[in-house]
């Protein structure tokens, strides 16, 4: 069930992208982002239906028009920040109390792969992984992301809500 709402996911998110702009869409070009959205799918524990009333808007500070017009080096700064505070969401002892420990570990272990892949590219290229203005952005919207949860008492469904919202991030980096 769990992979055909991936897929689900990926293909409304596909048919909402313009279709001139999709050689610029840079998570077709990484397949580090589908083996974590794979990963992350395989979390689910409550069907989102159950959590609607638990829904809520972080406030993604950057629409898809603007993440295309950036240019590599922004992108792989930004995709470097993303997995970062992604990685910084699902480490917590809270997380491993709510998610199966294998699964979540395999979440993880592929999070920090892709940030070692983004870091390894960077250092090839001589880019710079500092982007202050989307890394502030991108840091505030996890706060928020983590203040939802905490106010939320880390329930089943807040973290169902983070795992929706989280993946659908994935999907557009």
């Amino acid at each position: 069930m769990a992979q055909i709402s991936v897929w689900l996911v990926a293909g409304v998110m596909l048919c909402s992208i313009p279709a001139g702009s999709l050689e610029n869409i840079h998570w077709i070009q990484t397949p580090d982002n589908w083996r974590v959205l794979v990963l992350l799918s395989e979390l689910e524990r409550t069907p989102p239906y159950f959590c609607l009333a638990d829904r809520n808007d972080f406030k993604f500070p950057l629409n898809l028009e603007t993440m295309m017009q950036m240019n590599k080096t922004q992108r792989t700064c930004f995709h470097h920040v993303m997995i970062a505070q992604i990685l910084n969401v699902f480490v917590t002892k809270r997380s491993f109390a709510e998610w199966d420990h294998t699964r979540l570990s395999k979440v993880i272990s592929s999070l920090h792969h892709s940030l070692e892949d983004l870091e390894n590219q960077a250092k090839k290229e001589k880019n710079n992984l500092a982007c202050p203005n989307v890394g502030i952005l991108t840091r505030r919207y996890f706060w928020r992301i983590r203040t939802y949860l905490k106010e939320k008492k880390y329930s089943s469904c807040a973290w169902e809500v983070v795992l929706v919202e989280v993946m659908a991030r994935v999907i557009n980096m």
